[in-house]
């Protein structure tokens, strides 16, 4: 096989794969569309039932040394544009998905204090499904569960009732509101 073939059949394989990513990070059940939470977001474009599987979060697997890396470098590029921040998103110990990449429509999906959607992660792989009844044109989220220890980092603009001001996983929402009782008390 000479060098050319050999090229070739390489950046077909390279193209099938990229094809295949992209087809697992599209879906019929929602669209991209502007948000009032942050910029652009994910809506369902039919009425979904709770429990669907609605779209894969896409990307490419890494290690924790590189996910930390590239978080860094996405959350200063995000500080400078103005851009969405870090599309990192924990699958197991050891590995994480960037989804910074355009055909990941799942990476836009905002996140909300009442969410209505959650992330499973299904081996190497993420899915997005819906907690309950899902109207056609209501915005799709999900809780992005940050530390505490880093809540100034990431205001919430969900807009909900119960929106504690801060993308803080809900379980930690009562040290959250510690610490910010303890602040307004000038502690």
């Amino acid at each position: 096989m000479g060098k050319k073939t050999k090229q070739l059949l390489e950046e077909a394989a390279l193209y099938k794969k990229l094809k295949q990513l992209w087809q697992r990070g599209q879906s019929d059940l929602c669209e991209v569309r502007g948000s009032k939470i942050h910029g652009r977001g994910v809506y369902a474009t039919q009425d979904i039932a709770a429990g669907t599987k609605i779209i894969e979060y896409v990307g490419e697997v890494i290690d924790k040394e590189e996910s930390e890396r590239r978080a860094w470098a996405q959350h200063a590029h995000s500080q400078e544009t103005g851009d969405a921040a870090v599309y990192i998103f924990t699958l197991t110990s050891k590995h994480d998905i960037d989804g910074n990449v355009p055909w990941n429509t799942a990476r836009l999906i905002n996140h909300s204090c009442e969410p209505n959607c959650e992330a499973w992660i299904d081996g190497r792989r993420i899915f997005i499904h819906s907690l309950g009844e899902i109207k056609e044109g209501e915005e799709l989220t999900f809780d992005y569960a940050f530390d505490v220890d880093c809540y100034e980092d990431h205001p919430c603009l969900c807009g909900k009732a119960s929106c504690i001001g801060y993308i803080v996983s809900r379980e930690q929402w009562p040290q959250l509101k510690e610490i910010l009782a303890a602040k307004a008390a000038g502690k």
